[in-house]
Order: C-alpha cells, then structure tokens, then sequence
C-alpha cells in the first residue's frame, strides 16, 4: 500500500504546489501590471504562466522521483524523460520571457515615436531579432537534450573532429538558405525595405506584410500575397514608395479636342481638388504635354500623403473632370471626323 500512496502523494503534492506558485505568479504579474501602466512587461509576462508551471512541476519531480518509488523498476527512463521534458519546458519559458521583453520594448517605443517610418523600421528588426533568439533557443534545446543520451556523447568526439569537413559540404549544400539569412539580416539592420511599406515588385503593387529570415511577403492591392525569397530585395532593383516618406506626386491624362477650355479646366481641378479629402495640398496644375492630329494630351499634377490616397484622388480627378466635360464643354470631347475633306483648288 506505501509503494502505492508514496507516488501518488509526490505526484499530487508537485501538482499543488505548482497550481499555487502558477496562481500566485500571476497574481503578482497583475499588480504589477496595474501599477507600472507605463509598460506592457508585466501584462506580457503572464503568457509564460503554463511553461513556469511546468518547469516547476518537472523540477520537483525530478528531485523527488527516487524516493518516491515513481516506477521503481525504470529510474533510468524515468529519470531520462523528466530531463528531457526540462530541457523542453525551460526552453519554452525562455522563448516566451524573450518574446514578451522584446513585444514590450517595442510597443514602449511605438507609443512614444510619432514617424511612422521609423516605427515600422524597429518592427522589422524586432521581429527578426525575436526569430533569431527563438532559433537559438531551440537549437540549444535540441542539443542538450540529444547530450542525454550516453550515445550521442561517445559520437561527440568523432563529429567535432570532422566539423571542418562538415561545416564546408553544409555550406555549399545551404548556399541558397544561407544567402537568404544573411538577406534577412542585412534587410532587417539596412532599413532597405520594411513592414507596411508600399513597393512595386515584378510590376505588382502592394505592401510588405511580413519579413522573415528567409522569404518576404507582399500583399497586393487585390488582396493576392506574393511570397518572394528576401535575397531577391538585396540583389535586383525594385520601386520602395515609402523609402524617405510616404508623400506622393501621381498625375491623371486626359486626351481631348484642340478645342478644349483648358482655363475653364485649371478653375475645374482646383475647385474638385478641394472637394477630395485625399489631396493633401501640396500641389495641384495642370497643362498639355502633347498634341497629336486630332487631340491633344492634357495632363494634372496631384499630390497625396501616401500611395492609397493617391489612387483614390487620381480615380475621382479623372471621373470628376470627365463628367464636368461632358455636361459643360462636350464639344472639348475627341471625336473623329466623319464628312469628306473639301477639294483644293
């Protein structure tokens, strides 16, 4: 009966006292968090509740297992899975405790930084730092617990020898995967190209929705995501709109009759500019940049805070302008002569 309620009673005492310690953590997380509302640290740090509990839980369990008399017949195994379920857990608190400074030091800084651009920069590069660090933690993780096993130590001695051979074959086997990463770093501390930016890539028009160590999404105006490997960003040529700020200049043609009132015209666009809540004043004129036979090329200049206001003010310019046309001046309209051309004398 001992061997039976020994086990039993370890087993169930770890879980108590882990549900308390748990309770308790994150009881104190929540004062914290009401008290210090300058920072979103200790709000954040209540996610790594269930790993602490269960680092907790395997740690009195690994303490206690021997005594207790848990599966006597097996220590080694016993023994062998708790550390293994350690090593995981305590690499799982550790990605979340790294994950809630890096989210929080982030957001401190998002909160007081009023340029977006700058913003959007240290998102990019926290985001792949964050990636970084949990890559590292799980490799290490990975390590340490394949180090438990008496055989991987024995093979430990054969594979640091050979290391040199090893790490040239991986490298010319990753060559690819390995520019990719040193892509994703170079974009991410270059400030090439950065999350929410508006980029024109193989003539498709969207924003950079995520950046990885390795691939770069973008999110095209119709809603399609295009996945491109990031060494593409750091080997050819692309259209970054919001590099240097995200003010555009677009321009809006018009082909129309040599007839057209193009004073009536400039009057026109300036009383519809200041209609349009996307025109941010900064400039706005028109003129003809060409003439052909039968019409002539007319152009406006718009301005816009960024790249979607800009498609919207271009859309209701030229709608705007045409209907104007059509209801005061459809004489301005092209049309094409349909009566036979007087004889020369």
């Amino acid at each position: 009966m001992e061997n039976v309620l020994r086990p039993v009673t370890v087993i169930g005492g770890a879980l108590v006292a882990t549900l308390i310690a748990g309770r308790l953590l994150d009881l104190l997380l929540r004062r914290a968090d009401a008290r210090h509302t300058e920072t979103p640290l200790w709000g954040l740090l209540r996610r790594c509740r269930l790993p602490f509990q269960v680092v907790l839980c395997t740690s009195l369990l690994r303490a206690s297992y021997r005594r207790a008399g848990i599966l006597p017949d097996h220590p080694v195994g016993v023994g062998r899975f708790l550390t293994l379920l350690l090593i995981a857990s305590a690499a799982w608190l550790a990605v979340r405790i790294a994950t809630a400074a890096v989210d929080s030091t982030y957001a401190r800084y998002a909160a007081a930084t009023e340029d977006d651009a700058r913003v959007r920069r240290v998102r990019t590069q926290v985001t792949l730092i964050q990636r970084v660090v949990t890559a590292v933690v799980v490799v290490v993780a990975v390590a340490a617990m394949l180090l438990t096993f008496p055989p991987m130590r024995t093979v430990g001695a054969s594979l640091l020898a050979s290391a040199g051979v090893l790490g040239i074959v991986a490298g010319i086997a990753a060559q690819a995967s390995l520019s990719n990463l040193f892509a994703g770093l170079q974009i991410a501390f270059g400030d090439t190209v950065r999350i929410g930016d508006t980029v024109v890539v193989d003539k498709e028009w969207g924003r950079v929705e995520e950046i990885t160590l390795t691939f770069l999404t973008v999110r095209t105006w119709d809603e399609r995501r295009i996945t491109m490997p990031v060494s593409y960003f750091t080997s050819k040529p692309y259209e970054n709109w919001s590099r240097g700020g995200a003010q555009m200049t677009g321009t809006v043609f018009w082909h129309l009759d040599h007839s057209a009132p193009l004073d009536l015209m400039r009057e026109r666009l300036q009383d519809v500019l200041k209609e349009i809540p996307e025109w941010d004043g900064r400039g706005g004129g028109l003129a003809v940049t060409d003439t052909t036979p039968h019409t002539v090329q007319v152009r406006a200049v718009v301005t816009a805070k960024d790249a979607d206001d800009l498609w919207t003010l271009r859309c209701m310019v030229r709608e705007r302008l045409i209907t104007w046309l059509v209801a005061e001046h459809p004489y301005a309209l092209p049309h094409i002569a349909t009566l036979p051309a007087a004889e020369a004398p």
